[in-house]
């Protein structure tokens, strides 16, 4: 099967570009923009900074999963362990970094699932997906502002969520299906 990818140029043309508000996790920015029609308009959009999501599976076929008190949701949600990179460290650092703050968890093979971007009209949040197998359980390191429990169930359970959406972050969904048929489920 053959795929075409259509290279266009920009059919938007910055006139200018401000930064709005910024703290240590978003930036918000107001572009000016003429639009293609040739008329003024304008784009807010919201950069998260890249970052890194990872399934992690045990020898038992157990996936670790973190529930965590989301505050935009005001609800709980269970996820993939996920983070931002820091500083100059690189997404597979991340990712490990992160598997062993949130979860305890350490070893393992890191196969790399590719990108993936999730509201892509109004924010950039790259994330890179990793499968994270063999990995063994030791003590859990959270940040100060992050409550966190471990939740561990059957690789196949976890399949049948995100199919029946239970799962509600899209990284948790895709990397969980992208496993899958790596794998061959």
């Amino acid at each position: 099967m053959k795929y075409h990818v259509w290279v266009i140029s920009n059919p938007y043309k910055k006139v200018s570009s401000k930064l709005v508000y910024e703290n240590p996790w978003i930036k918000v920015r107001e572009d000016k923009v003429t639009r293609p029609d040739g008329n003024p308009g304008i784009f807010g959009t919201v950069d998260i900074g890249v970052g890194a999501s990872v399934l992690a599976i045990d020898r038992h076929k157990q996936v670790h999963l973190i529930r965590e008190w989301k505050y935009p949701l005001n609800r709980y949600t269970l996820e993939v362990i996920s983070g931002g990179v820091d500083g100059d460290e690189s997404l597979e650092e991340c990712a490990r970094r992160e598997l062993a703050e949130e979860a305890g968890l350490t070893g393992g093979a890191l196969t790399d699932l590719g990108w993936m971007e999730t509201i892509t009209t109004i924010v950039r949040a790259p994330v890179r997906l990793f499968l994270a197998v063999d990995v063994e359980q030791g003590a859990a390191n959270p940040g100060a502002d992050e409550f966190l429990e471990v939740v561990q169930m059957p690789f196949s359970e976890a399949i049948d969520k995100a199919m029946s959406a239970e799962f509600e972050h899209a990284a948790t969904v895709i990397t969980i299906l992208k496993a899958a048929r790596l794998l061959g489920y």
